[in-house]
């Protein structure tokens, strides 16, 4: 979640007036809601006559769609404008366009400083607002410097276009659809509240749409997308109020959509309707990632996340009592302010416990505006490293055993994209982990049956099984 992305596209033609078209460069940063916003924002442009490029180099255009979850961000993009300065610089002495667009948290977080410190940037947009996007660029085309970051009334979602088939082809059999923005938890470390609102869910018919036509342009696999998605509700086509559980079961019933996940989920929001749809569709893949970030019941509280230790292990039991072949993954922050030596101890006890398959583990960093950036009794760093060096062993030994158990156990698996070797393909198990396997005579977007047969570093190796899994 934290890798940056270059997002990747097929060129798209401008039938309205047959000129050759803009280019636009987008990088992304952060997380898979960042991944599908770009893709959001490229189909938009795509109207306007953009065509998506991956070499920055020959763009007309380049947006930096940003993150503020980790640590330095801000910083991070004002060193990336710097040189796309210079870059504006060198074009403009050539005589040719080239603009500058921030979008993202960060873009929500800074607003106007960023125009105030980089002066060449021509938009500054924040995440409610991609809709707007092509008429900002319409306006700074004509000489007025946009930031539009306020929280728009209208829901933008209704405004944005969905990709026409062939495009939708073209990035692969495995996709993202957003169904909830924002949060209303205010744990006192996230910086999310601050920068994408309070929690918001898309209707149940606009999903649902936009879900079938990706399953018509070839997509096999969707992966639902909210900062808490589990508290995604809204109403049902019976005039109820349903809860993600209820969505599950809807669109587990689209004619060649094969399988379903979801991220991230709030331990709150775990409700029993949820926990059957893992019991019930086979669509829904046995994997799980709800974050818990401390052990501690102390720590917990000041981290505002209003759940302890044991009801989120009571929360573990019930769910592995209703499908014992999932697979939970986890995020942790060591060192959050007043974290003693005990607090880290019951961090310790509570992975010994649950044993996670995957987890994302960091040093706590203070996000300005956020409580967590007033308390006292910070941790040293030197303590806080050597604590998340623990942690990390503890969390790596797990996941390599959870995919030692994998070896000899036959599967299914969506093959995904070519490998590096020849004729070998890669796919993910149901449990996330990419898979490599020679397969020939097979195509991508296909699901078959493999007996896992070893190891990596960070994937399995699999041979074609004629058994039924």
């Amino acid at each position: 979640m934290t890798q940056d992305s270059a997002l990747l596209q097929a060129p798209e033609t401008d039938l309205r007036d047959g000129s050759n078209n803009r280019k636009v460069f987008i990088k992304t940063y952060g997380c898979q809601m960042n991944v599908y916003d770009s893709t959001r924002m490229s189909d938009a442009l795509a109207r306007d006559g953009y065509e998506p490029t991956e070499n920055m180099e020959e763009a007309d255009l380049v947006l930096l769609n940003t993150c503020h979850i980790r640590e330095k961000a801000a910083e991070k993009v004002y060193s990336a404008l710097g040189r796309l300065r210079d870059m504006k610089k060198e074009r403009n002495r050539e005589g040719r366009e080239f603009m500058i667009g921030v979008a993202g948290c960060v873009a929500q977080a800074e607003g106007e400083e960023i125009l105030r410190r980089v002066p060449a940037v021509d938009v500054v947009i924040g995440p409610q607002t991609y809709h707007r996007l092509p008429e900002a660029l319409r306006k700074a085309k004509e000489g007025q410097r946009i930031v539009d970051t306020e929280y728009a009334l209208e829901d933008k979602f209704e405004h944005l276009p969905i990709a026409e088939s062939k495009k939708i082809r073209s990035r692969g059999v495995t996709s993202f659809l957003t169904v909830q923005e924002g949060c209303d938890k205010f744990c006192t470390f996230c910086v999310v509240p601050y920068t994408r609102g309070s929690e918001v869910s898309r209707p149940v018919s606009q999903i649902v749409e936009e879900a079938q036509k990706l399953v018509e342009g070839g997509v096999r696999e969707i992966t639902l997308l909210g900062q808490n998605v589990n508290a995604w509700h809204g109403v049902g086509a019976n005039g109820q109020e349903w809860t993600l559980g209820d969505l599950l079961y809807r669109l587990a019933e689209i004619p060649g959509l094969a399988r379903l996940r979801y991220t991230t989920s709030h331990p709150r929001d775990m409700d029993d309707r949820l926990i059957e749809a893992h019991r019930d569709l086979r669509a829904l893949m046995p994997y799980l990632h709800l974050p818990v970030q401390a052990g501690s019941d102390r720590i917990l509280k000041a981290m505002n996340r209003r759940h302890t230790a044991a009801e989120y292990l009571m929360l573990v039991e019930r769910i592995r009592t209703a499908r014992p072949d999932i697979a939970l993954s986890g995020d942790f922050i060591v060192g959050f302010p007043g974290e003693t030596d005990q607090d880290f101890e019951d961090t310790l006890r509570l992975v010994e416990e649950v044993r996670y398959a995957q987890a994302f583990s960091f040093k706590y960093s203070t996000r300005p505006g956020t409580p967590g950036a007033e308390l006292k009794d910070q941790v040293p760093e030197e303590i806080k490293a050597k604590r998340l060096e623990r942690l990390q062993a503890l969390l790596l030994k797990q996941q390599q055993e959870f995919a030692g158990s994998c070896v000899g156990k036959t599967i299914e698996l969506l093959l995904e994209k070519p490998g590096r070797m020849p004729g070998q393909l890669i796919g993910r198990s149901p449990w996330l982990q990419s898979v490599n396997v020679d397969a020939k005579e097979l195509q991508i977007g296909d699901i078959i049956n493999v007996r896992i047969t070893g190891t990596g570093t960070n994937s399995l190796f699999a041979e074609i099984a004629e058994a039924e899994v």
